[in-house]
């Protein structure tokens, strides 16, 4: 029987203290902190609901974040 994947280890950084950085602050923030995709979007953007383990997601105002979450 062939074993299982491992799945991919999520970076320890809480999405809170991101609200608030200029959009370039928090991608590069982010990045350093091990993040492998950030997405950054304006509000009201429709997105798909799919997890994925190790994104970052960014909704951004006048090039400020206003809303970050995981996935």
């Amino acid at each position: 029987m062939a074993s299982l994947p491992t799945p991919p280890v999520q970076p320890d950084d809480p999405p809170g203290p991101y609200v608030g950085l200029d959009t370039t602050t928090a991608e590069r923030r982010a990045v350093a902190h091990g993040w492998t995709t950030v997405r950054a979007v304006p509000p009201g953007t429709i997105l798909t609901m799919e997890f994925r383990t190790g994104r970052i997601n960014f909704q951004v105002e006048d090039s400020t974040v206003t809303r970050c979450w995981i996935g």
